[in-house]
């Protein structure tokens, strides 16, 4: 039985929203750009071409910030990102994205093509990809 899978690429089911800042700004400011866009994930900006994206998650700001009781004004997104972040390549089959995933931890990360920052991808966009289309 030859069983033929259509190639489900990572730009396929990528999501374009989310917010972009640099990691200078406050951890205030990262929590009302994340309130206004209603994401829960920045993709913290290169500070140079030989640089890599960093990403800061609401569970981040959580466990850094407020359960330490730190607090948001004083406190800056590069303290509190993870960084380097690991970006996936827009043409990657999803079921190799979530392999990564499950083989390295993550839970989201960056969407690149020719160094240029296309979206974010994550679980969800692949499991409710997967599922709308069975």
């Amino acid at each position: 039985m030859n069983s033929f899978r259509k190639v489900i690429k990572v730009k396929d089911v990528m999501s374009q929203k989310f917010v972009t800042m640099d990691g200078m700004q406050t951890i205030r400011e990262a929590i009302n750009a994340m309130r206004r866009s209603q994401v829960g994930i920045i993709i913290v900006n290169k500070k140079h071409e030989d640089d890599s994206f960093g990403i800061l998650l609401l569970s981040d700001i959580a466990k850094e910030v407020l359960a330490s009781d730190r607090s948001p004004e004083r406190v800056n997104v590069y303290e509190v990102m993870t960084k380097p972040v690991l970006p996936v390549s827009a043409e990657m089959d999803i079921r190799y994205c979530a392999r990564l995933f499950q083989n390295l931890g993550l839970s989201f990360a960056p969407v690149i093509k020719n160094e240029e920052l296309l979206g974010i991808i994550g679980y969800r966009e692949i499991v409710l990809h997967n599922l709308h289309d069975e």
